[in-house]
């Protein structure tokens, strides 16, 4: 469950391109019969064509027994070209109880690669470290990727496909469809009427009945993320991430 609930964040940050800004947003989460299970919360800066992203995903209810009251934390830093961040690092940090995990991506455009290190903490002491070059380039982490849809995707009926770091297991290989407008109906369905823009993205996981699965994904006029559902998660069918009002 945690792994949907994790890539689910990366589809709830504020689409703002202002050259000097500071946005803060929070979303909570529901799944199924277990109710809510967690929030989400943003806070994007950006200034002299630099930016850096911070997001805490913080379990609650049954999913923080499951997780044994874990709390993640995500930072992405890099610059602004064109209209899109592009990042320059990217990292993914767990805490649950004694023990701390950090994967670090540290992305080098000039000679198109990225280095991956991941370390482990037990009782503050250093038990693990790891360190190697990925398989895949990428101008963009997880939170780039879909901070940036307001810009990339804006053509409908179309499908882009798109390279981030933070997933490996699937080559780093992302495919998001923005709808034509008949196709929208079935958007609205799920997600309501009324916004700027629809689109889905398709993510290859274990944890989907199919070991696919569509996050649908819905833009408000001010330009942030209103709804967002995760399709057929195993048994326990869809997840929901909603906009804290």
């Amino acid at each position: 469950m945690s792994r949907f609930f994790l890539i689910s964040i990366y589809l709830l940050l504020p689409h703002t391109y202002s050259m000097a800004s500071s946005q803060s947003i929070k979303y909570d989460a529901t799944f199924g019969i277990f109710g809510t299970i967690g929030s989400i919360e943003n806070t994007i800066k950006k200034e002299n064509k630099k930016y850096t992203i911070h997001s805490t995903v913080t379990f609650s209810g049954l999913a923080k027994l499951l997780m044994g009251g874990q709390t993640e934390y995500y930072i992405s830093k890099g610059f602004i070209k064109k209209g899109l961040m592009i990042s320059n690092f990217y990292s993914m940090a767990s805490m649950k109880n004694d023990t701390k995990k950090l994967k670090e991506y540290f992305i080098d455009h000039e000679n198109k690669r990225v280095i991956k290190r991941v370390r482990k903490w037990k009782n503050k002491i250093l038990v693990q470290e790891t360190k190697e070059v990925l398989t895949f380039y990428a101008k963009n982490d997880l939170l780039t990727l879909y901070f940036n849809l307001g810009v990339a995707v804006a053509t409908k009926g179309k499908t882009y496909h798109f390279k981030a770091v933070g997933l490996e297991k699937q080559n780093g290989k992302v495919q998001i469809t923005v709808p034509s407008l008949p196709e929208e109906k079935s958007y609205i369905k799920e997600l309501g009427a009324g916004s700027l823009l629809y689109a889905k993205a398709l993510i290859y996981q274990k944890n989907f009945k199919n070991k696919k699965g569509d996050i649908l994904l819905s833009l408000a006029s001010d330009s942030y993320i209103e709804k967002c559902v995760i399709k057929d998660i195993l048994m326990f069918g869809d997840a929901k991430i909603f906009r804290a009002k």
